[in-house]
């Protein structure tokens, strides 16, 4: 498959702060990559440096097969791109703004308008098209956003933080539209510290903390890496008592609300078995009985955590 975004060794220092830590990764075309992180990892900041707002200290990157340093024009006339603080003009009406970015990517008035209207119909906008964008709501103004992202038909987009703050309806019709534009074959930068929508939405994700890459996979895949956080989720017919199984060296933590016991495990199968012969030796019944990996926010935590320093 074709690569869509190839960083080498991306890096950019604030003063004495080294905001992002020699990167490097693959994007490839037609996936949705996120690139996850806390707040003040280098989310932003590797953002800004692909889009050709900030210049790297070191390294390379190159978008859509032109260098962000050497051709930054080319690579703006080819991405479309949804900030982190909105970037629309608040005193003109949300058409102006399709209008005003749609002629400033030398697209011919008969095809702006008609992109504009479709885009605006499909994110529920085209209603309110002539008032003042300052009176939007944040809902409203994210959806603007992405209209004026995609007016020119970019190749590759850039979210970053796409749905933070906003409501249901609204975050559904953002995820939506992302694996819409996805589907027509687009691919897709998102940055974001939210762990459902990089679950729901991305093909592979990047997890970045204090400037570094801690680990790069599918979804699948780092929740398959952290055997450790696979757990068994035990339902008796009756409370029990959770010291018994703490004395089992293949657990490494359990928690127990009222008869459901979740027992965090390398070795399910050892743990499974032990829990059917307990269950047997106290004429106890088993009502259900799962075995679950871990969640994308345990893995998320557990190597932000390592990256600190900290145990986990």
């Amino acid at each position: 498959m074709d690569v869509a975004i190839d960083v080498r060794d991306l890096t950019k220092r604030y003063g004495d702060v080294l905001a992002v830590d020699h990167i490097s990764f693959k994007v490839r075309e037609g996936e949705i990559f996120g690139f996850l992180g806390p707040n003040g990892a280098g989310k932003t900041t590797t953002i800004r440096m692909l889009i050709g707002i900030l210049r790297p200290d070191e390294g390379s990157a190159v978008v859509d097969g032109f260098d962000i340093v050497e051709d930054t024009l080319s690579v703006r006339e080819r991405i479309g791109v949804v900030p982190e603080v909105s970037n629309a003009y608040v005193d003109f009406s949300a058409w102006e703004n399709l209008m005003f970015i749609g002629e400033l990517y030398g697209i011919p008035k008969s095809e702006r308008v008609e992109r504009a209207i479709r885009l605006l119909k499909d994110f529920g906008l085209y209603n309110v098209r002539d008032r003042i964008v300052k009176g939007f709501s944040k809902g409203m103004k994210e959806r603007l956003l992405l209209c004026m992202a995609l007016i020119a038909d970019p190749d590759i987009i850039f979210l970053d933080e796409p749905t933070s703050g906003l409501d249901v309806e609204s975050k559904w019709i953002v995820w939506d539209r992302i694996r819409e534009e996805n589907a027509n074959g687009k691919t897709i930068f998102l940055s974001t510290h939210n762990m459902d929508e990089a679950q729901r939405l991305c093909h592979r994700i990047a997890i970045i903390n204090h400037g570094r890459i801690a680990a790069i996979d599918t979804p699948e895949g780092l929740r398959a890496q952290s055997v450790e956080l696979q757990c068994v989720e035990v339902t008796f017919n009756m409370p029990v008592d959770s010291k018994e199984f703490l004395r089992r060296g293949e657990i490494s933590k359990i928690s127990v609300s009222g008869r459901k016991v979740k027992i965090y495990t390398a070795d399910p199968s050892s743990v499974i078995e032990f829990a059917v012969d307990y269950a047997k030796k106290r004429g106890l019944r088993i009502l259900s009985l799962n075995t679950l990996l871990p969640s994308l926010e345990e893995v998320f935590l557990k190597l932000v955590r390592q990256h600190r320093g900290e145990t986990v």
